[in-house]
């Protein structure tokens, strides 16, 4: 599982690597198989508009002057297994917003090896250093799993502070929607809910087994991104959605986490339902979970964002 060659080709596409979506009034061009950049066309009069659709599906190596990279990006990590029609509906919502979207998506096997997330964290982090991004201000939003991916991303800012402290301060705003947090049955549980929910308990016992048997390739690993987490070296303003029932999740451990970030001076709102579905929140509490975002990104010091929810 090696990294994408990530230089002057990192754009590279063919026209059926690029579609027009939400409504023919974005672009999307595939950077790798996972992950996919959902961009607003630019034109030259600098005014947001309409590109023609051969213009549109160029297979130039990197990307056109049609796109802007004055636009804030949100980096949307999304769930495991995250099926195509929900992921569009919150990038649809950020691009509405005003911003452009970069979707990560997570492989259980970044999860399951670790050191695999590690290189994986390590590909996307060179994807938001490279020319495109480098300037932008960074909107993150990490859903179950895609919390994991993202602090692989931060563990890579941690151990090098000095060569990646530019993303982690261009970051305005962090938002974790039903984030895996407690101990390794809630991570077993996660899989057999996830993977194959018929057979979940033999999933969650047989993740445990394997958990045991590969301690330091796989327990420590977490232990480590935990610290990192609690530890994040991103200090901008969080927002956190969550539930009371969300098995995946043990609320009085995320609150924790959320009393701890605020101790170290963050900025933390947080959303907590007494019942709801994981990974599910904006579509079983619409107006409030809408409600909620809209206030947080209004908080935030973004010049660009335009549209109402």
């Amino acid at each position: 599982m090696g990294n994408v060659a990530l230089s002057t080709g990192l754009f590279r596409t063919v026209a059926t690597m690029s579609e027009r979506v939400n409504g023919g009034r974005f672009v999307a061009r595939r950077i790798s198989n996972s992950i996919t950049y959902y961009y607003a066309p630019f034109s030259e009069a600098g005014d947001w508009t309409l590109c023609p659709a051969k213009e549109c599906l160029s297979s130039s190596p990197l990307l056109s002057d049609s796109a802007s990279t004055s636009r804030p990006l949100l980096l949307l990590f999304s769930w495991l297994g995250a099926q195509l029609g929900a992921v569009a509906k919150y990038r649809d919502l950020y691009l509405d917003h005003g911003m452009d979207v970069l979707v990560v998506q997570s492989s259980v096997m970044h999860f399951l090896w670790p050191r695999w997330g590690l290189d994986y964290g390590m590909e996307v982090l060179k994807v938001l250093e490279e020319p495109q991004f480098l300037e932008r201000a960074v909107l993150v939003h990490a859903s179950s799993i895609g919390g994991y991916t993202f602090t692989q991303v931060l563990t890579h800012i941690s151990q090098r502070p000095e060569k990646h402290a530019g993303l982690a301060h261009r970051v305005i705003g962090h938002i974790y929607d039903s984030l895996v947090v407690g101990t390794l049955e809630h991570m077993a549980i996660g899989l057999g809910k996830t993977l194959v929910p018929s057979f979940e308990g033999l999933v969650k016992n047989a993740a445990l087994l394997y958990f045991w048997l590969f301690k330091t390739h796989t327990a420590d690993f977490y232990e480590n991104s935990i610290q990192v987490f609690l530890n994040n070296p991103i200090t901008a303003p969080a927002l956190f959605f969550f539930s009371e029932n969300d098995a995946l999740c043990n609320p009085v451990v995320m609150e924790k986490c959320i009393d701890l970030w605020r101790k170290r001076g963050v900025t933390v709102e947080s959303r907590k339902w007494k019942e709801s579905i994981h990974a599910a929140h904006m579509r079983c509490h619409p107006e409030d979970y809408l409600s909620t975002l809209e206030k947080f990104l209004n908080s935030l010091a973004i010049s660009s964002l335009r549209a109402k929810m």
